[in-house]
């Protein structure tokens, strides 16, 4: 099993707080996804972009949640493979940072993906992503932070990612390092941008609450 990427501060001392947080919101996810999607016990269902990470409650909550778990293929850019024997998955497919997924046109019922879209790179890189899905299946459920949430919770920095984006990158450059300042590891996107990729009527695009705030956006195709 190789090392996971570090999308977690596992030190930082507000950690436990925003796990806390995630597990509720992601909660609310899993019940919209199901009540969006409704899917069925023979779907064939796709959740990209799993974790290696074990240590977080809200890590792959896709996969202790889903019921028909020998029907859902996971993939990531790093290796899970182990995952597949710890939930009793049907496989892993490593897929590769900014190229075609390696699948099929259509081979998915349901794509699922949870906070990757805002770790895939550039406005023209998530367009090619958001494309890919939508090529390799014929329902989507994508969620990725809403980037008017108060708080930004990679770098636990407040309001500075309304700023725009390259001042944004500036001030976290300083006070974070170079990791979270690089646009190919954060990139947060609102339902405006999603739009302003492929116009009116593509996706369904809604939101979970946080607090009351709009904290995750909801990308839907059916």
């Amino acid at each position: 099993m190789s090392k996971a990427i570090d999308y977690f501060a596992y030190d930082n001392p507000f950690i436990k707080v925003k796990t806390f947080f995630s597990c509720k919101a992601r909660k609310k996810m899993f019940l919209r996804f199901e009540r969006e999607l409704q899917p069925a016990k023979t779907d064939e269902v796709l959740d990209l972009g799993v974790t290696p990470d074990t240590r977080l409650a809200d890590s792959n909550f896709f996969e202790k949640l889903y019921p028909y778990k020998d029907k859902i293929t996971i993939a990531s850019i790093e290796d899970c493979e182990f995952l597949v024997g710890k939930f009793g998955l049907k496989g892993f497919v490593q897929n590769k940072s900014g190229e075609p997924l390696p699948f099929k046109d259509g081979q998915f019922d349901i794509l699922f993906c949870s906070a990757v879209l805002e770790h895939v790179g550039t406005r023209e890189q998530q367009k090619f992503f958001l494309k890919e899905c939508m090529r390799i299946s014929k329902k989507i459920f994508i969620t990725t932070p809403n980037r008017y949430f108060p708080v930004e919770m990679h770098t636990f920095l407040p309001f500075l990612h309304w700023l725009p984006w390259p001042v944004f990158q500036k001030i976290v450059r300083k006070l974070k390092g170079e990791f979270w300042a690089d646009i190919h590891n954060l990139n947060l996107v609102s339902g405006r941008d999603i739009k302003e990729m492929f116009g009116e009527g593509t996706f369904s695009i809604s939101y979970i609450k946080t607090l009351g705030w709009n904290s995750n956006l909801v990308i839907v195709r059916k």
